[in-house]
């Protein structure tokens, strides 16, 4: 089985600062509720994090996920599902997603562009 990966980039935009902590909280709490069930889809959270500041070109986001699934339609369903929840509203965010991939099939791809 080849997994599929989806990595996030967000950062907190001023429409989520705006927000009182209690909206903040009760919006989280429907996103944690929603995500509840995808486990049993066989998504995996690999991690969900602040970006560490002083690495060599880092990325300015704040936050970063990472999750691995059991196939591209599924990463579409979780992806589909944040933008239904209004994320993008209260994050600047960016997404990237592939297929597993080893050193070699990766090299040969960077060859061929």
């Amino acid at each position: 089985m080849s997994h599929h990966y989806l990595v996030e980039l967000y950062t907190p935009n001023a429409s989520w600062k705006a927000l009182t902590s209690e909206q903040r909280q009760e919006f989280l709490g429907n996103i944690g509720s929603a995500m509840s069930g995808l486990s049993s889809m066989g998504v995996e959270v690999l991690t969900l994090t602040e970006v560490e500041p002083g690495i060599d070109q880092n990325s300015q986001n704040r936050f970063l996920g990472i999750w691995r699934f059991p196939n591209a339609q599924t990463r579409d369903a979780l992806l589909a599902g944040i933008k239904a929840s209004g994320w993008y509203a209260y994050f600047d965010h960016i997404n990237a997603a592939g297929a597993e991939g080893d050193f070699a099939q990766h090299l040969e791809a960077l060859i061929a562009v």
